[in-house]
């Protein structure tokens, strides 16, 4: 098979003006954080407490990402990801290392995060968000069930992939290739 090649990368009009207040917040602009936060708030807590299940931790973590954002803007590359696939990122990052912290660990009785996830809007969600979120949603019902499985314990349980090996009883090796050629498989749902 020869190389593929790459799409360039279009964003939409919403996404190109995170990327602005991104830039904006690189130099310095706190009224840029501002909108920022003003705009994506509630994408970033919904996240937050998708993963943790509690107000308090959610509002922290929520907190943290916007600080990190706002020292971390020069390091944002565009080319990367989209602002809004960065956002998602480090609000996962903060969430998990929240939960590492706390040493609190799910239970493998413990149903998947998706299995157990209300669909119902909340009231701030903005239309963008909702289809952002069902977007993926449909996206990952595509995967297989074991590549479904081991994505949903890595970014929403925040387990590493030795983890998910022991947890779902499977070679490290095999957990490994679930997880990227499910993430391969995402990409190419979501970019298309």
């Amino acid at each position: 098979m020869g190389e593929r090649e790459k799409k360039p990368r279009t964003l939409s009009d919403a996404e190109r003006d995170l990327a602005i207040l991104i830039s904006k917040i690189a130099k310095g602009c706190e009224s840029a954080l501002k909108k920022l936060y003003d705009n994506t708030i509630s994408q970033v807590y919904g996240l937050a407490y998708k993963i943790l299940s509690n107000k308090p931790d959610a509002d922290e973590v929520a907190l943290d990402v916007f600080k990190q954002i706002w020292n971390k803007a020069p390091d944002y590359e565009p080319s990367r990801g989209s602002p809004s696939a960065w956002l998602i990122t480090v609000t996962r990052s903060r969430a998990i290392d929240k939960i590492r912290s706390d040493t609190k660990r799910r239970t493998t009785n413990e149903p998947l995060l998706t299995d157990s996830i209300d669909n119902t809007p909340l009231p701030d969600e903005t239309a963008s968000v909702r289809e952002k979120r069902e977007l993926i949603e449909k996206a990952l019902s595509e995967l297989t069930p074991k590549q479904r499985e081991s994505i949903e314990l890595a970014y929403f349980n925040g387990l590493s992939q030795s983890e998910i090996s022991e947890q779902m009883n499977e070679p490290l090796g095999t957990v490994k290739s679930w997880i990227r050629t499910g993430m391969m498989r995402l990409r190419e749902i979501l970019i298309a």
